[in-house]
């Protein structure tokens, strides 16, 4: 499975797009030299990517995000260095965008260097399982918000169906229709649906392009 220089993922509160992104990160690093993950998620103050920190950097991972991070302090406010994700082009960097219209704002500062380069890949991460994209519908309704805010288009779908660690192979296998009527409805891919690393050897030929996962207990 390729990936772009720049891998933007965003979706719905609560979709699962953090915990994607740290183990993208990990994966990303045992390919590539250089390679950071950041948090742009200036509505959450607390940036929970961070609570993987000690494991990205003993990875080798740069980790970008607020020093107010995980902290009570409300300072919605990002470091200067969040501007080598455009400005080194050596760096391979998976960005959390924020959830739904709002955190993807943030990504007005860096949209049209991102675009020049065009060596991105923005990802919606969906969730069957969650009140408010239950089906592709109300999916694709938060898609176009987060697509209009961000002033780019998502290019690719990824299935993050789950219920937590109560998720069974069954409740992925019944979550395939959902994400491939998302799929059809907006002529995009589905670059890959990710699943807890336990359920890889039961849905293993019967689900293509699985990503397994680890997941981080205080992320959502």
């Amino acid at each position: 499975m390729e990936f772009k220089r720049i891998v933007l993922l965003s979706g719905h509160y609560g979709s699962g797009k953090t915990n994607i992104a740290v183990n993208l990160a990990l994966r990303l690093k045992q390919e590539r030299a250089r390679v950071a993950i950041a948090d742009i998620d200036i509505v959450n103050p607390y940036f929970r990517t961070r609570d993987s920190q000690a494991e990205l950097e003993a990875a080798g991972i740069r980790l970008i995000s607020s020093e107010f991070a995980s902290s009570n302090v409300d300072l919605p406010a990002l470091p200067q260095d969040v501007y080598a994700i455009t400005d080194d082009p050596t760096l391979s960097a998976v960005i959390d965008v924020g959830g739904d219209d709002r955190g993807a704002l943030a990504l007005g500062r860096w949209r049209e260097a991102i675009l020049a380069e065009d060596n991105y890949e923005m990802l919606l991460v969906v969730n069957r399982y969650r009140p408010l994209t239950r089906d592709a519908q109300s999916t694709l309704e938060v898609m176009r918000e987060i697509e209009t805010a961000a002033g780019m288009r998502f290019t690719a779908v990824v299935n993050n169906s789950n219920l937590g660690e109560e998720t069974a192979a069954e409740d992925v296998l019944a979550s395939m229709p959902y994400a491939l009527e998302i799929c059809a409805r907006t002529g995009l891919p589905l670059k890959f649906t990710a699943v807890h690393d336990t359920l890889c050897p039961v849905l293993k030929g019967r689900i293509d392009n699985l990503f397994p996962l680890k997941l981080q207990r205080k992320i959502t």
